[in-house]
């Protein structure tokens, strides 16, 4: 009978395999926990690979960590190795299983006054200028690295405080700029206009070319350096302080999901009917750095 099959491989371990009592008792523990997730009148010579993963997907929905389901994964595995050697089954369903995916921790923001100290770059030195820019903007309209250094001159509409983006699957969206981050942009196309630019490119090095991502990530790990801030600055963390100081402040996760370009963040449902009105103001009420040219404070 099928029932005595999890008896007969905790057994199995014991004896043959000598393993611990404390990794036979936890093998027995997920076996026991999946035999009771799955159909009623499921037995496990009846469960199929279909099943077994819809067992892990649960436990993973139920807040199961990576370590918990990859000790569940195992103890499945070794099981159905088992009931297939001993001749119980005639298929493995657990060739194929898989744990689900953990979704990756969000990088950690920076504190408002991290931000300000790193913004906080004095002096006219034309790179200095640009890469000012280049955070400020970061920071202000939570770009991500490839949108950034794809940015032409035309892209910026300094009257109507926007910037268009050409995102993720070449969707475009219209984002809000602060009147700081365009004030850097203005001083940054003063020293720009000098150059002998080989394109529209917005951000350039000094010899007129497209700046590269990897310069940008470069320059912005220098500045953190040289700001003297304790972590590594580089584009996502802007563009994750950016989203995490706008929820803080107006707790419009639908306004700052279309802000960030994320048609899919949710699983339910797609943000496509916010208008830019009603981004621009939650932007406007909500983000520190979005106070109008000639603002006090």
């Amino acid at each position: 009978m099928t029932a005595d099959w999890v008896k007969e491989f905790v057994s199995y371990l014991v004896s043959e395999r000598q393993l611990s009592s404390h990794t036979v008792r936890n093998y027995r523990f997920e076996l026991d926990r999946v035999g009771e997730l799955l159909p009623e009148g499921c037995t496990w010579a009846e469960a199929t690979d279909e099943q077994l993963q819809a067992v892990l997907n649960k436990l993973h929905r139920k807040g199961l960590g990576p370590r918990s389901i990859a000790l569940t994964l195992s103890a499945l595995k070794q099981f159905c190795h088992y009931l297939l050697q001993e001749g119980y089954i005639s298929k493995d369903p657990c060739i194929n299983l898989s744990a689900p995916k953990q979704q990756k921790p969000l990088p950690k923001n920076m504190d408002l006054d991290s931000v300000t100290h790193l913004l906080s770059i004095e002096g006219d030195d034309p790179l200095a200028l640009r890469d000012k820019a280049i955070m400020e903007l970061f920071y202000s309209s939570g770009l991500r690295l490839a949108e950034l250094a794809a940015l032409d001159t035309r892209d910026i509409a300094s009257g109507e405080h926007q910037v268009k983006v050409m995102g993720k699957g070449s969707k475009e969206r219209i984002v809000p700029i602060g009147s700081m981050a365009l004030q850097a942009i203005d001083d940054w196309l003063k020293v720009r206009s000098t150059l002998p630019c080989e394109d529209d490119a917005l951000f350039v090095t000094a010899k007129g070319k497209r700046l590269a991502h990897r310069s940008i990530q470069a320059r912005l790990n220098k500045w953190g350096q040289m700001q003297g801030l304790n972590a590594r600055v580089h584009p996502h963390k802007l563009r994750h302080s950016f989203a995490t100081h706008m929820l803080e402040s107006s707790a419009d996760l639908r306004a700052v999901q279309e802000l960030l370009g994320h048609a899919n963040l949710s699983t339910t449902q797609v943000y496509t009917s916010l208008d830019f009105q009603h981004l621009a103001k939650v932007y406007d009420g909500a983000h520190p750095r979005a106070k109008k040219r000639g603002g006090n404070g």
